[in-house]
C-alpha cells in the first residue's frame, strides 16, 4: 500500500497547520449554515479582519468584476473586537484546526487594543496584521513605508505573545525591503501579498465605478505578480512565507510552494467555487504522491534549487 504524503507542518512554534491551504481573510464565511464543507478540514481558518471599534466599511458600490480579476473596496467592515469576542469567537473555536485572527487598524494603537483584548482568550493560534488594505483610510502608509511599518510592529510586538503574521502590500517598489524590516521588527511569518490598488470608470455615468474610487485588485490577473513577490521575499528573509494572490487550483498553489511559500491562502476563487480549497488540498496530495514526495516540506522552494 502506498503511504499517503504528509500535508501537515509547523510554521512556527504554536502554529501547526493540518495542510498548507487556508482562506484569505474576508473571503470565507464561517457562520452557522454558511459553510460548503467542514472548515476543520482546512490547514487553518483566517477570520475577517477585526477592528478595535465597529466599522461600517466603505460606501457602495464595493465590488467590480474585471477580466480575470475582482476589484473590491469593501473597507473592512467589522463588528469591533468586543462583539467579536462575545458573538463570533466562540463559534470559531469549535473547529478542529488552527485559528488565525486577522487584525486591522489605522494606527498602532488600534492593533494594540485588539490584540491586547484577545491575549487572554484561548484557542487562537496567531494574529495576521493587515497593514496593507488598499482601501482602508490612513492604514496604507504603514504598508508602504518600511520605517513606519517597523515602528508600528515593534509596538505591537510588545503586547503579543502569540505568533505575528504580517500581511505585506504589493504596492511598493521593493517588497524585499518591507519583508526585511518586518522581520527585524518582530514578524514571525509574512503573508505575501495583499491586493493591488486599482480602479474602474463607468463611461456612461462618467464616474468611478467604486464608491471608494480606488479598490484592491485580486484574482488570476495578479497571480504572476504575487508569485514573483513570494519568490523575492522567500529569498530575502529566513521566516516562513504564506503565498496569496490569484490561486485558483492546485497547480497555482504548487507554484507558490515551489517559489518558497510554506502555505497558501485562497481568496477570490472561493466566491466562484466554494469547494476550491478542498480541491486544492486534494490536488497537492495527489501531486506529492504521484511524484514520490513524502511531505509538503520536500517541495518548498524546489524551483529555487
Amino acid at each position: 500500500m502506498v503511504k499517503k504524503p504528509e500535508l501537515s507542518g509547523e510554521l512556527v512554534p504554536g502554529l501547526i497547520l493540518k495542510n498548507p491551504v487556508m482562506p484569505a481573510s474576508g473571503t470565507y464565511d464561517y457562520g452557522e449554515g454558511a459553510n460548503a464543507f467542514d472548515p476543520s478540514l482546512l490547514g487553518a481558518i483566517v477570520t475577517k479582519s477585526v477592528a478595535a471599534s465597529p466599522r461600517a466599511g466603505n460606501a457602495p458600490p464595493r465590488l467590480y468584476e474585471t477580466p480575470c480579476g475582482l476589484l473590491n473596496a469593501v473597507g473592512i467592515p467589522s463588528e469591533g473586537v468586543d462583539a467579536f469576542k462575545r458573538h463570533t469567537l466562540p463559534g470559531l473555536k469549535k473547529y478542529d484546526t488552527a485559528l488565525i485572527v486577522s487584525v486591522a487598524g489605522e494606527t498602532p494603537a488600534d492593533f494594540i487594543k485588539v490584540i491586547g483584548s484577545l491575549e487572554e482568550e484561548e484557542g487562537i493560534a496567531a494574529y495576521e496584521l493587515n497593514f496593507s488594505c488598499p482601501n482602508l483610510g490612513d492604514g496604507m502608509p504603514y504598508g508602504t513605508d518600511p520605517e513606519l511599518l517597523a515602528l508600528a510592529l515593534k509596538k505591537i510586538r510588545k503586547v503579543a505573545a502569540r505568533p505575528l503574521i504580517v500581511k505585506l502590500s504589493p504596492n511598493v517598489a521593493d517588497i524585499r525591503l518591507m519583508a526585511r524590516r518586518a522581520r527585524e521588527a518582530g514578524a514571525d511569518i509574512l503573508t505575501v501579498a495583499n491586493t493591488l490598488t486599482g480602479m474602474a470608470i463607468d463611461i456612461r455615468k462618467r464616474k468611478p465605478v467604486l464608491g471608494n474610487i480606488f479598490g484592491g485588485l485580486s484574482g488570476p490577473a495578479i497571480k504572476p505578480i504575487a508569485l514573483r513577490m513570494v519568490w523575492e521575499v522567500a529569498g530575502a528573509v529566513d521566516i516562513p512565507v504564506i503565498g496569496v494572490g490569484g490561486i485558483t487550483n492546485a497547480a497555482d498553489a504548487l507554484e507558490f510552494i515551489m517559489a518558497g511559500a510554506r502555505a497558501v491562502q485562497v481568496g477570490t476563487a472561493n466566491f466562484a467555487n466554494p469547494m476550491v480549497m478542498l480541491e486544492i488540498i486534494e490536488g497537492i496530495a495527489d501531486y506529492l504522491q504521484e511524484n514520490g514526495f513524502a511531505k509538503v516540506e520536500d517541495i518548498v522552494g524546489l524551483a529555487r534549487k
